[in-house]
């Protein structure tokens, strides 16, 4: 029908279009539970499970000796040091640790956080420190202010899990350099910042662990820091340096952090996780001016502000305990379990398998014989009751089959050694099945040298 208008004494009339009811939504005939997995975001669809995550569950199972997670011993913290400085924090300041706070951190703990980082030379001041929750928040906080959907990173191989899960969930590309057993290849990053410009992609910065890296457990030498920074300098490169590891050298003092060398183009992440508790979720970023203002910004869109308690507890800790001495108390104790797993590799493992020799942090890298997949082989690994984490979950590209990362931190070094006996008995079998069936390698392998370097082809 029509619809009527009047226009004085005159009815006219004209026919119109009425909007159509929709079209019936087809009918499902899929297997999915989620309903919504239409209306997420497209940046969704790259999200994918921790590998270290994922193996949790089994790891944690009393009989499994895990060398899989970097889960720091906090056994030998002084807990009733640390309950006596709650219990004073909540009677004398509770009124003002449980209240909101700043987006940019609390003052007290990001001056105690510029005497920390003053330990590996950084001089800096607290206007420039932003606290957040652990430092994969700050990773995250710096790829969301600098990279858009398509824009790459450069990082080290093999890298951490936990920052090609950030750069994956933000649809950055990641492109990787090699390294050697003195760090990353300076020659292989000047050629991927360049082919990448060349190809019209965006290198937005560097990512870079110097210190113990994680996996891989190699530090990079000061002439290679010194060489790393000037080539990035050259390429007006930022550099983003994770610098977990730094305090827990254990054969030698310290190195310099990167951002002692230079201020302008580096920005520094830092935790107390590794040095104090993970539990208290602080770690922090400092950045050039003009960044931590971008920072701050993104921490109050994300927390509104970092849990305050918790920054008053650490530095609370810092204030009234020796925390100077509990790190070196920390350093005898690491250093006890990394000596236990170099000397069972060296006993255990069968012919071929190469490994790095860490002078601190958490890990040792496994470079595993020729013809064995370390995805394939963790199943038969859990059944024999040890856990590990494969080599694939630290590149983006899929390489890293014949690697594994072991941890050393947690496990006492007695089951460390009975760990390492265990899983080289499981690389024993399957090189058998190897022999004895010609089976080939998996096709994510990765033509990794025979050294101790985790170097990629």
């Amino acid at each position: 029908m029509g619809t009527w208008y009047f226009a004085g004494n005159v009815r006219q009339s004209r026919r119109v279009s009425l909007p159509q009811p929709p079209a019936p939504r087809p009918e499902r005939h899929d297997t999915r539970l989620d309903r919504y997995v239409e209306q997420y975001a497209d940046r969704t669809h790259t999200m994918q499970a921790s590998a270290v995550r994922a193996l949790f569950a089994v790891a944690n199972r009393p009989e499994v000796v895990s060398l899989a997670g970097g889960m720091p011993n906090i056994t030998d913290l002084p807990l009733n040091v640390v309950a006596d400085s709650l219990q004073n924090l909540i009677m004398t300041e509770g009124t003002k640790a449980m209240q909101y706070g700043s987006g940019q951190g609390e003052p007290m703990i990001r001056e105690q956080i510029c005497e920390v980082m003053g330990l590996e030379g950084i001089v800096a001041h607290p206007d420039d420190v932003v606290v957040t929750c652990g430092s994969q928040q700050a990773l995250d906080l710096v790829t969301r202010i600098f990279c858009n959907p398509g824009d790459v990173v450069i990082a080290e191989a093999p890298s951490y899990v936990g920052a090609l899960t950030t750069f994956r969930s933000y649809q950055v590309e990641v492109v990787h350099v090699t390294m050697d057993d003195d760090g990353i290849r300076t020659d292989a990053l000047a050629q991927a910042v360049t082919a990448c410009r060349a190809a019209g992609k965006n290198p937005k910065f560097l990512y870079t662990i110097p210190n113990f890296s994680n996996p891989s457990g190699i530090s990079q030498t000061a002439d290679r820091r010194r060489e790393v920074l000037q080539t990035c300098l050259d390429l007006d490169l930022l550099v983003v340096e994770d610098n977990p590891y730094g305090l827990l050298s254990l054969d030698a003092e310290p190195l310099p952090a990167l951002r002692s060398m230079e201020d302008e183009q580096v920005l520094y992440l830092g935790s107390f996780s590794k040095t104090f508790a993970p539990g208290f979720r602080i770690g922090w970023a400092l950045a050039p001016h003009a960044v931590r203002e971008k920072l701050t910004l993104a921490q109050e869109a994300a927390t509104l502000c970092p849990p305050v308690f918790s920054q008053y507890a650490v530095s609370s800790y810092l204030r009234d305990h020796d925390w100077q001495n509990q790190i070196v108390s920390f350093k005898d104790m690491y250093r006890a379990r990394r000596d236990a797993m170099l000397e069972a590799l060296e006993e255990y493992m069968p012919e071929g398998t190469t490994w790095t020799n860490p002078a601190g942090g958490f890990f040792v890298w496994v470079t595993m014989p020729e013809g064995l997949d370390s995805q394939s082989m963790l199943p038969r690994a859990v059944t024999d009751r040890v856990a590990y984490t494969p080599g694939t979950a630290f590149y983006a590209d899929g390489l890293g089959s014949r690697n594994l990362r072991l941890s050393f931190c947690y496990p006492p070094p007695d089951r460390i050694r009975e760990g390492v006996r265990r899983l080289a008995e499981v690389m024993r079998r399957e090189l058998d099945l190897h022999h004895t069936f010609g089976l080939g390698t998996s096709p994510r392998h990765d033509g990794l040298t025979s050294g101790p370097g985790p170097e990629v082809s």
